[in-house]
């Protein structure tokens, strides 16, 4: 455990929580913690910062918290095809360690009808692995889920609304052009990746994203599983929108030295 995660209604007014739960077992019978220690915390969907142990008793801790701001949100939001249940459970902490603001998950021409009757897509079933990611990475910003049955629909009508103005890509084995040379000669700041199904999306569903702002991005020539291209393509999305930000802090910078170097009023004749 990396950061202790908390939720908003057991910290009081003074920032003081008691826990009694399995975080509780975890920091006496893993951590060890005794009265003066400090630990990382931080609130879901809120700040982090340190707790202070006051006590430490059997089956109960009780700390007093300092908090910094929350952090902002993940800009990399993911619009992914349904995958089989086995490999949902095995993605949702990835999702939230990697860093997703949020998961929009969809139906498609290859996604089994029964995959949607998994208790993994309710928030009973999804959220403590969400926690669990988000406690690895030392993050607070749970990612925003929704479900949507109908795809046509949610592209058309509702994607505008989930994803705003973000830089759309579609993952697609076929395409040859990678993440990062698209992501470059953008300007918005959000992401919206889009991960079909283990067969892929097919013709109408290509067809569809391209014409609502998809661009196609491959991963070269191997075909993947689709946990294993999330873990990858969500990797070299923040690596993509991070590399641009530094190339565009780094001209800005050498802008500013240019500027410089010429002080107001020389005289250069």
């Amino acid at each position: 455990m990396n950061l202790l995660l908390l939720e908003p209604h057991e910290l009081d007014a003074t920032g003081r929580a008691t826990l009694s739960d399995g975080r509780a077992r975890h920091l006496l019978g893993v951590l060890r913690v005794v009265p003066e220690q400090t630990i990382r915390v931080g609130v879901v969907d809120g700040g982090s910062g340190t707790g202070r142990v006051v006590l430490a008793e059997a089956g109960r801790v009780t700390l007093d918290c300092t908090l910094d701001s929350a952090p902002p949100r993940p800009a990399v939001d993911l619009l992914l095809a349904v995958p089989r249940p086995k490999v949902l459970g095995r993605l949702w902490a990835q999702f939230a360690a990697l860093g997703v603001g949020r998961i929009i998950l969809t139906n498609a021409a290859r996604v089994e009808r029964n995959y949607f009757d998994t208790h993994l897509l309710e928030p009973a079933g999804y959220r403590p692995l969400l926690l669990e990611g988000l406690q690895q990475a030392r993050d607070t910003q749970l990612p925003i889920v929704s479900v949507h049955r109908q795809f046509r629909i949610l592209v058309e009508d509702h994607l505008d609304t989930l994803a705003g103005a973000s830089v759309r890509l579609v993952a697609d084995p076929s395409a040859g052009e990678p993440i990062t040379s698209v992501v470059a000669r953008q300007e918005r700041q959000r992401l919206l990746l889009a991960i079909g199904p283990e067969g892929g999306w097919n013709g109408f569903e290509l067809e569809l994203l391209g014409a609502h702002g998809f661009h196609a991005v491959g991963l070269g020539a191997r075909t993947l599983r689709s946990d294993t291209a999330c873990i990858a393509l969500l990797a070299l999305a923040h690596e993509a929108l991070r590399s641009r930000r530094l190339a565009i802090e780094g001209t800005a910078v050498s802008g500013e030295g240019l500027q410089w170097s010429t002080p107001t009023g020389t005289d250069r004749t």
